[in-house]
């Protein structure tokens, strides 16, 4: 269904309306910006106890074997379309990744989950129809080819995250305490099955949650029945990612920037920049080698005055050195903060900096990621 604005309704449409959400169409979908505390509000709520989010815009795609293939064939085909090891990955765990062009440019990022029988990928709302329409063309065009391409329509996906989203979960479902971060498991919450993953995109410890689109409603309501629990729109995740100087699909991660220059090295490893066969390895691992002509970095300005997106960085002669991809006031460290992308030779952290505003140039310096600590949980 399509709501006024022209987004198609998630499965909690109903209830974020309930609750006061102001809606808009965020990449073709109608999802909250906000609700009547604020975006601040939420983001606060987030980094001291427990926000809830709407995630059911992103693709959920499956890759299934075909007859007479296994798992470890479908991780090796999705492996030579992404610079993140796959066929390593072990059931019940998570990798992320990217697909790249053949220039070493960012089409999309991904979070890869392997399961018993079958991997499934999340992909951005924005790039998931070119993504299918990319997998498709490397399945012989159709969705049933070298693997079985699924695309879960039938699922809502929400995330629970903060520091008491793990308390807050284990009240129903015990087990997921025990998930360390990147991993998954199949998990009953008040009955329905869920898909359980311990993962986020705010930097805080939390989990996202699949479920039958048919149930979304109940487990959102379930979940926001416990105190710490609080609402969360698009407005708090994306200062909640900025803070975690977490990239963005369109602002971070483009096709013009490859995953050296985004700082995303650590997810390719040894072995794939070895092998280099994935799209774009000759530029992307000669980066990696000998480091990339520019590099993204977290940009503190000097005033109050927000940094924007798409603000020319140059020096104090005026030479122009790089551009903020991503800008904004953070309420955690209660100041603007921002992410660019600058020449190499000025990415060092406490470079000083002009970001081009308004009202002219705004005095800045490069500030190292993240601006808020990750508190991603691990077990000792």
């Amino acid at each position: 269904m399509t709501d006024a604005n022209g987004g198609v309704r998630t499965p909690l449409f109903d209830l974020h309306t309930e609750l006061g959400g102001r809606m808009v169409n965020f990449g073709g979908h109608a999802l909250p910006m906000r609700y009547g505390d604020g975006t601040v509000a939420e983001h606060r709520a987030t980094r001291t106890m427990a926000g809830l989010f709407d995630v059911s815009h992103m693709g959920i795609v499956e890759l299934r074997p075909a007859a007479g293939d296994d798992v470890p064939d479908v991780a090796a085909w999705l492996e030579r379309r992404v610079p993140g090891a796959i066929t390593s990955l072990a059931p019940g765990r998570m990798r992320y990744t990217q697909f790249t062009t053949a220039a070493g440019g960012v089409l999309d990022d991904l979070i890869v989950s392997c399961h018993a029988d079958r991997l499934r990928i999340v992909v951005n709302a924005v790039r998931t129809d070119a993504d299918l329409s990319m997998l498709r063309e490397a399945n012989g065009g159709a969705d049933d080819g070298r693997v079985r391409i699924e695309v879960r329509t039938d699922l809502a996906l929400i995330a629970l995250q903060g520091p008491a989203a793990v308390d807050v979960l284990d009240r129903w479902a015990p087990a997921a305490a025990d998930l360390a971060f990147m991993s998954t498991s199949t998990l009953p919450i008040d009955g329905v099955e869920c898909e359980v993953s311990r993962c986020g995109y705010t930097g805080e410890d939390g989990f996202e949650v699949a479920m039958p689109a048919s149930e979304a409603t109940h487990i959102a309501r379930l979940l926001l029945g416990s105190d710490e629990v609080s609402p969360a729109g698009l407005g708090a995740r994306d200062t909640l990612r900025l803070e975690a100087g977490l990239p963005l699909v369109g602002h971070e991660l483009t096709e013009a920037a490859t995953p050296a220059e985004a700082g995303l090295g650590w997810s390719i490893p040894k072995r794939r920049r070895a092998e280099s066969s994935f799209p774009g390895a000759e530029i992307i691992t000669a980066q990696l080698r000998d480091g990339p002509p520019r590099q993204r970095v977290g940009i503190a300005a000097d005033g109050r005055r927000p940094i924007r997106d798409g603000a020319a960085l140059s020096t104090s002669d005026g030479t122009s050195v790089g551009m903020v991809t991503s800008g904004g006031f953070g309420p955690t460290v209660e100041a603007p903060i921002a992410m660019a992308y600058v020449a190499a030779e000025h990415s060092a952290d406490g470079t000083e900096l002009f970001a081009q505003g308004r009202k002219g140039p705004e005095p800045c310096q490069v500030a190292p990621l993240p601006f808020a600590e990750h508190r991603y949980w691990r077990p000792s």
